[in-house]
């Protein structure tokens, strides 16, 4: 799979303030540029927007939360490259501009799947640790409750 790959990805932060997600990105787009295998061709960075509230939802999404994105058009010596920036940046948009046409042998597309699947498993095992924490959280704050109440109730009857 020794084919260049030139691919237009979008990546999209939220976050405050508005300067701080800006430079994150620019950061984030510099560090993929110097990446080996990796040539920028053309990069735009938004300016950062204030989140409001979702008329169709009726979400707040926060106060004082900004978004910007940044579109970023990339040569890659490999598409394993492409499936690596996808894995670790996770960009909002992917697209394929050059080569129209991919074969796979069995191997290399079993290698590409593998990789996605261990990320998966990273991901979901993370996913269920905050899970649980946050049951023990929310579990000790009832407990804290239930032992206040009961202090105020004592306080009430003396």
């Amino acid at each position: 799979m020794p084919e260049k790959v030139k691919v237009l990805f979008i990546f999209e932060i939220l976050g405050r303030p508005p300067e701080h997600i800006k430079k994150s990105l620019y950061d984030l787009i510099n560090n993929l540029g110097e990446q080996k295998g990796i040539e920028i061709i053309r990069k735009k960075i938004h300016e950062p927007k204030k989140l409001e509230e979702n008329k169709k939802t009726k979400v707040i999404t926060g106060d004082g939360f900004f978004t910007t994105f940044a579109e970023v058009e990339l040569i890659a010596d490999n598409i394993d490259l492409v499936f690596t920036i996808v894995l670790n940046m996770l960009p909002a948009h992917i697209e394929i501009i050059e080569p129209s046409e991919y074969n796979f042998n069995n191997f290399e597309l079993s290698s590409m799947l593998t990789d996605l699947a261990v990320k998966i498993h990273k991901y979901d095992e993370v996913a269920k640790v905050l899970m649980i924490e946050r049951k023990n959280l929310l579990d000790k704050l009832s407990e804290k409750e239930k032992i206040i109440k009961e202090l105020e109730n004592e306080v009430k009857e003396k």
